[in-house]
């Protein structure tokens, strides 16, 4: 029964995966609109992120890294859920982390949650309350770039074989929610590099998000007039 609620669930959300994908095209195609699109901010960043894609493409990957940064996320997301984690495990093989409570969130948080961007941004924030100004914002965004894409090259190479944690909830809910909070990051990043608002950001998600569903909505009783 579970199981069958979670194919649900996944199946639910693919309007709301439709919608935050064109929310975010609209956001950064006005943004571009607007001439702003292409700031100092925004290229620091794209440049982190294509310069990472070099390294993946001609350098050796840094695997346990990638495997020590997955584990700890884990681990993170159990403690926030006020569970423990204990005997963490890496190798360049695979790694794994013992935690005394699990949900979806915790389980599939690796695959949305860039662990070393947040680290980088943590620190930086930190840095804010020491320094005024911060030195280097330029290289900060770079890094932030360089770290998200890290998290999104590994995060793809990791889906495209079989994953016990997505097995445990279902590939569709799994890839649902995945894809859905990744796409979210890139509507933040988007937001954080250009001119457009959150506001702008969350009025084009919520018209995108009740079309989507009307649609769908409207989809379910021609079906239903149909077959009657």
């Amino acid at each position: 029964m579970l199981r069958f609620l979670k194919f649900l669930s996944g199946l639910l959300l693919l309007p709301l995966c439709v919608a935050v994908t064109c929310a975010t095209v609209d956001v950064l195609s006005n943004a571009q609109g607007k001439g702003s699109a292409f700031s100092i901010e925004a290229a620091c960043l794209a440049a982190g992120f294509f310069i990472w894609l070099l390294c993946w493409f001609f350098l050796p990957q840094p695997a346990r890294v990638y495997i020590l940064g997955h584990e700890l996320t884990h681990a993170l997301w159990a403690m926030l859920f006020g569970g423990r984690a204990k005997d963490l495990r890496v190798s360049a093989k695979g790694g794994s982390v013992r935690v005394t409570k699990s949900n979806a969130l915790i389980t599939l948080a690796p695959y949305f949650f860039p662990f070393y961007t947040i680290v980088l941004i943590l620190i930086r924030l930190l840095a804010g309350l020491l320094l005024d100004p911060v030195p280097w914002p330029a290289v900060w965004l770079f890094l932030v770039g360089f770290t998200w894409s890290f998290h999104f090259t590994f995060t793809l190479q990791s889906l495209m074989v079989r994953q016990p944690d997505i097995l445990e909830h279902g590939r569709l809910f799994s890839y649902a929610l995945i894809y859905l909070l990744n796409v979210l990051g890139i509507g933040l990043w988007i937001v954080c590099t250009t001119s457009a608002t959150p506001m702008d950001f969350t009025q084009t998600l919520a018209a995108h998000t009740g079309d989507a569903y009307r649609a769908v909505w409207a989809c379910l009783l021609a079906a239903w007039r149909w077959r009657s």
